[in-house]
């Protein structure tokens, strides 16, 4: 018996009298109209119980068999929510004579939608093996499914975008079709393939507003702002188009990475007088964009307008306010926040860390944990920086084994460059460098914080041996690199070497040695004794001298007595800062080296008459995760007498250990001996007797004294029985200038944070005098029976 044929389909064209019923979020064709019962109680199917019900009476009809109505089951299976695939792949394989493009690029889509972008490759690859009817929107998806797959965990590689592209054009469609063209040059922006994605773009023979505004977006967000901002002209000069909102927000996207106010302002007239269609991301993008641009009262004129706000629009005004150097109003702004995300908390972290306010960064760091909000790279980026401006080693440790390794999140460039620094900061060179080992993708700036890591704790032969791998894996030093290798030479008295890099820097990169490298050069040359040369290079330079320069100078004249030109080093830095008391201080202690006492007295005179005064030195150290700050002469720690008299009982063994004490160190502490008052001792001798705990840092030059006094005191604990009594404890660190960020001194000890539970956030002092920021020399020491003596008196 023959089969029944299928009743034929109505006409799609349909009455005007046919209901309108309501359409499900699965059905996207608005505009289609029919007329039959049964199909348009599909197109309005809600429930896939319903649908079940539909199909037995489609197929009972024999209406099943037509290609629009299987299309119309099966996009309800791939569409609705939660998708139905394996109905939908039941319908499509039962497809009679077979699936037609639009079949195909549906189940493809469901397949998207599912985030299942192997599945809708796969289906794609059997397309074009069995060549299987395909149209625009077949490769449309396919594209979208090989972007998918190669941001997933799972997926492929751009390649497989590539792959898709020589089909569609041995297929004609790149040349017939907008939206093929559009996809790819969209796949090639977002995997970073911009050269790609300009052919791509160049190649199309028609382009739509869309087209452009997807180049111009893959330019910005890669941080070509140039490129983006040439390209929009271009669109709107050239091309004859009439950008919409997101071609606007990225091309304010780019005027404001590249600070062009003016640009800006005739963007912002244009939205507001060019009818343009406000949207929230686009006033967003505006209120970045004057932020970036410093013009915070423009960026508050479009923040108070706008007539709906979302999160970012609050943080955008917060970080316009933060790079203004308005933390008063961003601290404002940020409390009156309706809702915070992880974004909001980042910008206000980076405000405080940026702004010098490391222990604010700290402390909201604390808040943020508290309130259940985790953080993101740019988090944990900013918080490292400001435990690096602290010195707080243990809260940086504590970040990255408890989020960073607890949670494997891989290290991206900048996350691994801020632990890097944090590490080195600290003095945890060690940890520095095994990070900076393990780190699978490095930039100029990665190589930069590690030489200058090895420079600043005197280990100039790592620093250059960095230097030379960095020349054979074909990257391109700056300035930095090149900044931290001469501090490398200077503080080992590399002279000749100083001198090669100098000059191959100027001659071989084409950097122009800016005031901090000469500088160096002359901290270099003063130190190992060329003081007319250092001299000559400080009058000679293309641009006047700072005061670090001639104060490294002075200090050099300072350790090799040079009063001559010492004098007139000082006179060059009083002209520059008649405040700065170390200006006085260095010159006391160079005519005293002369026994010329009568010039300190007028020194000293001369301070007093201008009211200059000298900061008393501060040191602290970190023991657990508390601070602990020591002032000269200062007795107000709980522990004083305990700690004086350990200082009292190390100095009197180290003078009979060794007779060269009575030199300059002996100078320096045998008047201080009092016994009936109490030991009086400088802030890092006190830090010193009051534990060698984990870190600590201080505002003073530790110098050739305080080297001495550490090598005696390593010497002295060796000799002692009790040094064996503790394991090898960790080291006390000295940060040095080179990472000064504040220039105010203050003391005092925070509220202990929620977590860790061990630390707290301490108040220290890394600022040390600008005359002696190049010429700083500082050690490493561990100090395992001086701990000893922490412990017992301080744990006790």
């Amino acid at each position: 018996m023959a089969p029944t044929p299928p009743v034929p389909l109505p006409n799609p064209a349909g009455s005007a009298a046919a209901a309108v019923l309501p359409r499900p979020a699965w059905n996207t064709n608005r505009n289609l109209v029919v007329t039959h019962p049964l199909l348009s109680l599909l197109e309005s199917c809600a429930s896939f119980r319903r649908l079940l019900q539909l199909h037995a009476l489609l197929t009972v009809t024999g209406l099943a068999a037509h290609r629009f109505p299987a299309s119309r089951l099966l996009a309800f299976c791939a569409l609705s929510t939660p998708p139905r695939l394996a109905h939908a792949a039941a319908i499509l394989a039962r497809a009679s004579p077979g699936p037609n493009a639009y079949m195909l690029g549906t189940m493809m889509r469901g397949f998207l939608r599912a985030r299942l972008p192997a599945r809708a490759l796969g289906l794609f690859r059997r397309v074009v093996r069995d060549r299987l009817p395909a149209d625009a929107r077949t490769f449309v998806f396919a594209v979208k499914a090989a972007a998918a797959a190669a941001e997933s965990e799972h997926g492929g590689t751009p390649s497989g975008g590539e792959a898709i592209h020589c089909a569609a054009l041995k297929c004609g469609f790149v040349g017939e079709s907008v939206l093929v063209g559009n996809a790819l040059v969209h796949f090639y922006a977002n995997h970073k393939s911009l050269d790609d994605a300009g052919k791509m773009f160049d190649e199309m023979p028609e382009r739509d507003v869309v087209s452009w505004t997807t180049l111009v977006d893959g330019y910005a967000r890669a941080g070509l702002a140039d490129e983006a901002w040439r390209l929009f002209c271009r669109m709107v000069v050239v091309g004859g188009m009439r950008p919409n909102a997101v071609t606007l927000v990225a091309a304010v996207s780019a005027i404001g990475q590249m600070g062009l106010l003016a640009f800006g302002i005739m963007l912002h007239k244009y939205v507001t007088e060019g009818g343009v269609a406000r949207s929230v991301n686009l006033d967003n993008a505006l209120v970045d964009m004057f932020g970036k641009c410093g013009c915070v009262r423009y960026a508050r004129e479009v923040f108070d307008g706008m007539e709906v706000k979302d999160v970012y629009s609050w943080t955008s005004m917060v970080n316009a306010y933060a790079k203004c150097g308005d933390l008063e109003s961003a601290e404002q702004l940020f409390e009156d926040m309706p809702r915070r995300n992880v974004v909001s908390w980042s910008c206000m972290i980076a405000a405080y860390s940026q702004l010098n306010q490391p222990e604010e960064a700290v402390w909201l760091f604390r808040e943020m944990i508290a309130a259940g909000v985790d953080p993101i790279d740019a988090t944990l980026v900013s918080v490292l920086s400001a435990c690096a401006q602290l010195g707080c080693l243990d809260l940086g440790r504590w970040i990255y084994e408890n989020y960073i390794v607890s949670n494997k999140i891989g290290l991206t460039v900048n996350l691994g460059n801020a632990l890097i620094d944090m590490f080195a900061k600290c003095g945890d060179v060690g940890e520095a460098s095994k990070l900076f080992d393990e780190m699978a993708e490095r930039n100029v700036v990665s190589w930069n914080t590690m030489i200058m890591a090895h420079a600043v704790h005197g280990q100039s032969e790592e620093a250059i041996r960095l230097f030379e791998q960095l020349k054979g894996e074909n990257i391109v030093p700056d300035q930095i690199t090149f900044l931290g290798l001469l501090a490398s030479c200077s503080h080992s008295g590399l002279v000749s070497e100083g001198r090669r890099y100098f000059k191959e820097m100027e001659m071989f990169y084409r950097i122009e040695p800016r005031v901090e490298h000469y500088a160096c050069m002359i901290d270099l040359l003063g130190k190992v004794g060329l003081l007319e040369e250092a001299f000559e290079v400080a009058r000679g330079m293309p641009m006047e001298a700072d005061e670090a320069g001639w104060g490294a100078l002075l200090n050099a004249c300072r350790m090799h007595g040079n009063v001559e030109i010492g004098a007139c080093v000082a006179d060059k830095l009083v002209e520059l800062d008649p405040s700065d008391s170390g200006i006085y201080v260095l010159m006391s202690q160079i005519y005293a080296s002369k026994n010329k006492w009568d010039q300190v007295k007028m020194l000293r005179m001369t301070m007093r008459d201008r009211g200059v005064k000298k900061n008393p030195g501060c040191s602290s150290i970190e023991v657990e995760g508390k601070f602990h700050d020591f002032l000269v002469a200062d007795v107000s720690h709980a522990c004083s007498e305990e700690i004086y008299s350990a200082l009292k009982n190390i100095y009197f063994h180290l003078k009979q250990e060794d007779m060269s004490w009575q030199g300059t160190i002996g100078n320096l502490i045998e008047p201080r001996l009092k016994v009936s008052s109490g030991l009086t001792a400088s802030s890092l001798r006190c830090g010193m007797a009051g534990g060698g705990g984990a870190n600590g840092c201080t505002n003073l030059q530790l110098g050739q004294d305080g080297e001495d006094l550490q090598s005696m005191t390593r010497r002295w604990q060796l000799t002692q029985g009790t040094a064996t009594m503790l394991p090898p404890g960790p080291e006390l660190t000295m940060v040095p200038p080179f990472f000064v960020s504040s220039a105010t001194t203050a003391t005092g000890v925070a509220a202990a944070p929620v977590l860790p539970p061990s630390i707290m956030v301490g108040t220290t002092t890394t600022v040390g005098w600008v005359v002696e920021m190049l010429s700083s020399r500082f050690t490493l020491c561990s100090l395992g029976l001086i701990q000893l003596f922490f412990k017992v008196f301080l744990f006790r």
